[in-house]
């Protein structure tokens, strides 16, 4: 994986000037662009998106300094319509218009060329196991919420407050298959995994494909697949949050998986009354790399 990244990364300064073929690129790099993107947005902080306008702002940026063409055959040349959409984007990566750049020299914030690479520390080990699962349910109730990275998503904390008690022990009698008990489900979540963009999350549980669920649930059709099982425990939610992390930068580079779509599940086993530790297991939908 950490190969394919920094040709990928390769491919984008090669082709700063064109729309790249993410989809093409990852056939030929043995991958998916799904799993692509999702490692790469772990690993680089940042979107592939996000990477691609800041390096190619980077390169433009010394085009509009020489000052040898006008703005506009420059933006031109990095496959933008018009000076203004140029400009919009040039703004956002130096917070500087082009044309005072170009009198000035500057300001100008400069996005280094990517490198990965895969330090292997192994000091603490990964509970990790692997399920084939037939097809199943998740049903509950679900909300469209913005994805925050580090701490207490508060929209999900609404969500989940504005449920009556009565409606948590109503859930937990209708799951009858693992991933057990109350679960916490992201889906439809941005393949860049952008923080602030949407997602569905779904507070319920899962039931057998042929399970009759009531009609006042959402619900969500899982496929039958592969999936990696990882147990965490410490305090919550930021042992999860790591260890969601660590299986970009170690779990994933170290062993034949990749991340296909689907939802991601996290199964609370224990915790705390106050909710402060917990003893977790996060599902996340793989495939043999």
């Amino acid at each position: 994986m950490i190969s394919a990244l920094n040709r990928l990364v390769d491919l984008v300064e090669q082709h700063l000037t064109e729309e790249l073929d993410l989809s093409g690129l990852a056939g030929s790099l043995g991958t998916t662009e799904y799993h692509l993107r999702r490692m790469f947005s772990s690993l680089a902080g940042m979107p592939l998106s996000e990477y691609v306008r800041r390096r190619r702002m980077t390169v433009a940026a010394a085009d509009v300094v020489r000052g040898g063409d006008d703005l506009l055959g420059i933006a031109v040349r990095y496959g933008y319509g018009s000076s203004e959409a140029f400009g919009r984007a040039f703004r956002a990566v130096h917070g500087a218009n082009p044309g005072d750049v170009r009198r000035d020299g500057g300001p100008l914030r400069t996005q280094p060329q990517l490198r990965f690479r895969l330090t292997v520390e192994g000091a603490i080990p990964m509970d990790t196991r692997i399920v084939d699962r037939p097809a199943f349910r998740l049903v509950g109730h679900a909300a469209r919420v913005p994805l925050i990275h580090h701490g207490v998503n508060p929209h999900i904390q609404q969500h989940i407050a504005g449920l009556p008690m009565a409606e948590h022990a109503r859930l937990k009698e209708l799951s009858d298959t693992e991933p057990a008990g109350l679960l916490q489900v992201s889906d439809d979540v941005d393949p860049d995994a952008t923080e602030g963009t949407e997602l569905t999350y779904l507070h319920g549980v899962a039931v057998g494909a042929d399970t009759a669920a009531p009609g006042d649930l959402d619900a969500i059709e899982v496929p039958a697949g592969t999936w990696a099982v990882f147990r965490t425990s410490g305090p919550h939610p930021q042992a999860l949050q790591t260890a969601w992390a660590a299986t970009a930068t170690e779990w994933f580079p170290s062993n034949p998986w990749r991340l296909r779509p689907g939802p991601s599940i996290v199964a609370i086993l224990d915790r705390a009354a106050d909710f402060s530790t917990a003893t977790c297991e996060l599902w996340l939908p793989v495939e043999p790399a």
